[in-house]
């Protein structure tokens, strides 16, 4: 026994002398790097090790911690943890949790008091996890306009069909994540939602009135958690209400990064689900949704494959229909789940 103890000791100790003497890891800056670019490429989470980078690199970076092209960076290394078998909430503090699972019901009290409890309808979707954000917020209220003398906005219809999405994606096994919330409004059952500007980013974050930061401010909080969850399914879904001319009636289309395949395949899959739903009630009726590639920003600076939908033309009496009917909201939501299911059937075929 005590043989095998000095061996293991004598091994242990070889393995922590090689370990040490490992060289430092470097790579080349190439043109469009940056820094949070660089150490995702690398397989490290840029939240956790960037300021090891820029302590390991400081002499070569330009101001503002810009890289040079062409110039040699040491990468931190990794650091190799254990972790404890957890529960999928424990990462979240108590007064913010959202969600709890009892028996074959869960209770969201984000949904609001009618929509609160609800059943769990299957495990479709286990595995997959979905990042929901609702344009605009806070301070801003987005494109606004007026019905039968009231004023009404874009956030708010956005809000209402993105809860009514998160609904349908957590009764059959996803984990959500929503984004922007708001703690008083809920899933509202009615055709105008009053304006109010109390809306926050997740976790319970003030949304900035600039319009830079408030994007910079959702895209850090989606792309902390995509880094969090690294080889899981995850996809990100915006959802905006359009505003254009009063007489310009326009379908749901959505956007994807340019570059991003199963960005594409995900809007893609949407639309199929709305044509489908459209053969199905309207038939008659041509549905005329389309399929794009834009440069918004959180296009371009989220983390994972995400598809950006605009639900209509707030300021056109078809279009209002489509959004001011809460069952035509439900719809919209049930149409984009369908899109989602299939598309994720579809990846882990």
């Amino acid at each position: 026994m005590l043989r095998r103890l000095i061996l293991f000791a004598f091994l242990f100790f070889i393995s922590f002398i090689s370990l040490a003497q490992t060289p430092e890891k470097t790579v080349i800056a190439k043109k469009g790097d940056g820094i949070y670019s660089l150490l995702r490429n690398n397989g490290l989470d840029p939240t956790k090790y960037l300021k090891k980078f820029i302590a390991l690199n400081k002499a070569q970076l330009k101001p503002n911690n810009q890289l040079l092209i062409g110039e040699s960076y040491i990468l931190p290394k990794a650091e190799i943890i254990i972790e404890e078998p957890h529960t999928i909430t424990d990462s979240i503090p108590s007064k913010v949790i959202d969600s709890i699972t009892v028996v074959n019901k869960i209770n969201f009290p984000l949904f609001g008091k009618k929509h609160s409890v609800f059943n769990i309808e299957s495990k479709k979707l286990d595995g997959a996890i979905y990042y929901l954000i609702s344009g605009h917020g806070g301070p801003d209220p987005g494109a606004i306009t007026t019905y039968n003398n009231t004023t009404i906005s874009e956030d708010e219809y956005a809000y209402d069909v993105t809860l009514r999405l998160a609904k349908r994606l957590l009764s059959n096994g996803a984990k959500v994540y929503i984004i922007i919330k708001d703690e008083n409004d809920g899933i509202r059952d009615k055709r105008i939602l009053e304006i109010d500007y109390d809306e926050v980013c997740y976790v319970n974050k003030k949304i900035p009135r600039n319009q830079t930061l408030r994007l910079r401010q959702r895209t850090r909080t989606v792309n902390t958690l995509f880094m969090k969850h690294k080889g899981a399914y995850q996809r990100l879904i915006v959802t905006h209400v359009d505003s254009r001319s009063e007489n310009k009636n326009i379908d749901v289309f959505f956007y994807h990064h340019k570059k991003s395949k199963n960005g594409k395949r995900l809007a893609t899959n949407i639309l199929e689900s709305f044509k489908e739903k459209y053969a199905e009630h309207q038939p008659n009726r041509t549905y005329a949704g389309s399929v794009s590639s834009r440069g918004l920003y959180l296009i371009k600076n989220t983390f994972p494959p995400m598809v950006y939908i605009e639900l209509g033309n707030i300021k056109n009496k078809k279009d209002q229909k489509r959004i001011l009917d809460y069952e035509n909201r439900e719809a919209l939501a049930n149409w984009i789940y369908g899109g989602l299911l299939v598309d994720f059937n579809s990846t882990n075929e």
